[in-house]
């Protein structure tokens, strides 16, 4: 069984084929391509404190990031190499925490394309917890097909299409490439998967404000939502490969009236370099203590 495949790219990727609207020029440096396409995965483990109805969680968080071969039409994992596939750089971002005696599971996962197009290829969010589970997709086609699956009334089943604006997920994705190409100022979109699924907000385009600053040797890439009442905060590091070092997220959390904006924090605990898909042996467990993982 083929495990995100890698391979090295012998040229540059450089946008050609479609508009400017849908691609943008992308050159991947030597550097990119030294670290991004050695056969190996970045893992990164955090202290994490989420908030939850209307409290902090302790719990887990781990950023996954890898190269691998995309199919443009399936838009799944490559098995096999073809002219037609496109290389993207896959995020699985996972969170583990309890509320109370009941435990939650995360994750999404973020395909962007290093061959010069826009917008994520695809997006998709999973959360598990003891009441119920739900399921979010994003497929990036002539236009966003979006799918959503959940055990609340009112937002059993779904099926949306939206307008290609920028996505809060694949934000993540493009900080590690090429952060200048963040967007800044007021613009529209779609806020991450995981934030509309746990707060039941309307899946849609949102006003936010983007900007760029400093502190402590480390930039920060700031996403404000005025309605939402909402701001996330990505600390990185100012030199590649832009490695991100916390996050901090706020919004209002509780029920009704008596919610408070309350902050979720991301701090980065230990990172390695390693092929994963090849260390599922339990001799391989004491790489969960080095990423210090319980």
């Amino acid at each position: 069984m083929f495990r995100c495949l890698v391979f090295i790219l012998p040229f540059l990727l450089i946008s050609c084929a479609k508009s400017s609207e849908e691609k943008h020029e992308l050159i991947l440096s030597t550097a990119f391509k030294d670290y991004w396409y050695s056969g190996e995965a970045e893992i990164t483990s955090y202290k994490l404190e989420q908030a939850r109805y209307g409290e902090i969680r302790q719990g887990e968080a781990v950023l996954i990031y890898v190269t691998e071969d995309f199919l443009p039409q399936e838009q799944v994992k490559a098995g096999s190499r073809k002219e037609e596939n496109i290389s993207v750089l896959k995020l699985n971002a996972t969170k583990n925490f309890n509320t109370g005696i009941y435990p939650y599971s995360i994750m999404q996962s973020t395909f962007y394309p290093l061959n010069g197009e826009k917008h994520a290829l695809k997006v998709s969010a999973s959360i598990q917890e003891w009441c119920g589970h739900v399921y979010m997709q994003l497929n990036n086609k002539d236009d966003f097909q979006i799918i959503s699956h959940s055990y609340f009334a009112g937002e059993a089943d779904e099926q949306i299409e939206l307008d290609k604006i920028h996505l809060e997920n694949e934000i993540w994705n493009m900080l590690r490439i090429k952060p200048d190409q963040l967007p800044t100022g007021e613009f529209k979109i779609l806020p991450s998967f995981e934030y509309l699924r746990l707060s039941h907000q309307e899946i849609r385009a949102y006003l936010a404000i983007g900007e760029f600053y400093t502190i402590d040797q480390l930039n920060v890439y700031q996403l404000t939502y005025p309605e939402l009442k909402r701001e996330l905060k990505i600390y990185y590091s100012r030199t590649f490969p832009y490695t991100i070092e916390k996050w901090e997220e706020s919004y209002p959390s509780g029920f009704g009236d008596k919610a408070e904006i309350l902050t979720t924090t991301a701090i980065k605990k230990e990172r390695i370099k390693t092929d994963y898909w090849n260390r599922n042996s339990n001799k391989n467990l004491p790489l969960r203590e080095k990423l210090e993982l319980n």
